[in-house]
């Protein structure tokens, strides 16, 4: 007998319970069930869903008659694909119902560092009428160099368009995807060209710490930089210092090495003294990894990963 529950482990839309259970699924809201001990009845689930919980190899021991494991949100890191993936699980996730947010998110960060508004704001909001110190620079004109080119990337480069832009990217596992919104380029023109940085890639062996001191010296340029990927992908320490350089003129971080790695916390009470320059600089802007989060994309999120599971178990 095929088994016939979802557990859902993380807080997720509504929705998503309520197409499983359109299709003769019950659906568990647990997010203690792994701390339990008693997982007799684990043979029960389908699937398992999970935000920004882990799934890792001890979990999936005796993974039964699982069939599969689905973040809402993009990237796997917290799941353990291969492992899951050698027994048999299908695993996914669902970054299309975000890639408007974040590409949202990315031009609002983006026009309100060049445009200085949290720091006017801020100085307004103590009696501080500065306009001379408060000037912008603008966006049209500039190069934006986007390092990876999936759901996130484009989505930027697509927000981009109209603002008067050259917007070229770099995707090392993509090619052929030049296109109304971008240009698809080399490494050695992104280090040429680039005025704005912005990356958007998965954590990985390969991308992490990516941006460090050797990294940005290969740019011909001074320039911006924007982080709506991962925290790891960028070393904080050497990106301060090429801000005190002026070598980067300025930050956009919605993420930072820092966080937990559910992404649900950072730890106010030590923090290291190269987030205590970001947190004080009038050049950087800081989110705490909202970027995919907006009402929409909670909906999005979700249905998108139900409509994969529907898809590929043929529900």
């Amino acid at each position: 007998m095929e088994p016939n529950r979802i557990l859902i482990i993380d807080r997720v839309h509504s929705v998503l319970a309520l197409e499983f259970q359109h299709y003769g699924f019950q659906c568990l809201y647990d997010p203690e069930y792994f701390d339990k001990g008693d997982l007799s009845d684990f043979e029960e689930f389908y699937g398992i869903v999970v935000r920004s919980k882990k799934i890792g190899k001890e979990i999936l021991l005796n993974p039964n008659n699982l069939k599969f494991i689905g973040r809402v949100g993009s990237g796997l890191e917290n799941i353990d694909v291969d492992y899951a993936e050698s027994l048999g699980i299908k695993c996914f996730n669902s970054p299309e119902g975000s890639r408007d947010s974040v590409g949202e998110h990315c031009m609002s960060i983006l026009l309100s560092l060049l445009n200085k508004v949290c720091k006017s704001d801020q100085e307004l909001k103590k009696n501080i009428w500065d306009r001379n110190n408060n000037w912008g620079t603008e966006l049209k004109g500039k190069t934006i160099g986007i390092i990876g080119y999936g759901n996130m990337g484009s989505a930027f480069a697509e927000k981009l368009s109209g603002f008067g832009v050259n917007v070229i990217a770099y995707d090392k596992y993509k090619k052929g995807f030049s296109d109304a919104f971008v240009t698809e380029s080399s490494m050695e023109r992104i280090y040429a060209e680039t005025d704005i940085l912005s990356f958007h890639v998965p954590l990985t062996e390969e991308t992490e710490y990516l941006l460090n001191t050797d990294y940005l010296s290969s740019f011909t340029k001074d320039i911006y930089v924007i982080n709506s990927s991962r925290g790891k992908v960028v070393r904080t320490a050497d990106l301060v210092q090429a801000m005190k350089e002026g070598k980067v003129k300025g930050a956009a971080l919605d993420v930072l090495e820092y966080e937990k790695s559910a992404f649900e916390k950072l730890d106010f009470n030590t923090l290291p003294e190269d987030l205590k320059y970001l947190l004080d600089a009038n050049n950087a802007i800081i989110t705490p990894h909202v970027a995919g989060w907006t009402d929409e994309s909670y909906f999005k999120l979700s249905k998108v990963l139900f409509d994969k599971v529907r898809k590929e178990f043929n529900l």
